[in-house]
């Protein structure tokens, strides 16, 4: 996905931050490369299908974050994800942190 696509930009994600990930029956842990109000890149030992549904929950800085996403694009032991769903409390928490990272860089 290029750049002018993007509806918000993204932030380069902390070492410490990582999503715990459930695609159907698959799970796993992902570090976050970066992240964004919109979606993240995950670092993936084995790549997620695309266009499927994710279930998330990052924990990060600000306490947990959960929401759903779907697959859009895999490189290079990476997947693309574009949040679909998220709880107001979560999405709070999640721009907040967004917010501290930008005035942090």
């Amino acid at each position: 996905m290029s750049e002018e696509k993007r509806k918000y930009p993204r932030i380069k994600a902390p070492k410490s931050v990582v999503a715990a990930w459930q695609a159907g029956i698959e799970r796993g842990v992902a570090y976050v490369e970066n992240i964004a109000l919109g979606g993240m890149l995950l670092r993936t030992k084995t790549p997620i299908p695309l266009r499927s549904l994710v279930v998330l929950l990052l924990d990060m800085p600000v306490g947990q974050v959960r929401g759903r996403a779907i697959v859009r694009r895999h490189e290079n032991k990476q997947t693309g994800v574009q949040i679909i769903a998220m709880d107001p409390e979560d999405r709070a928490r999640l721009q907040r942190q967004l917010q501290e990272l930008a005035a942090a860089a």
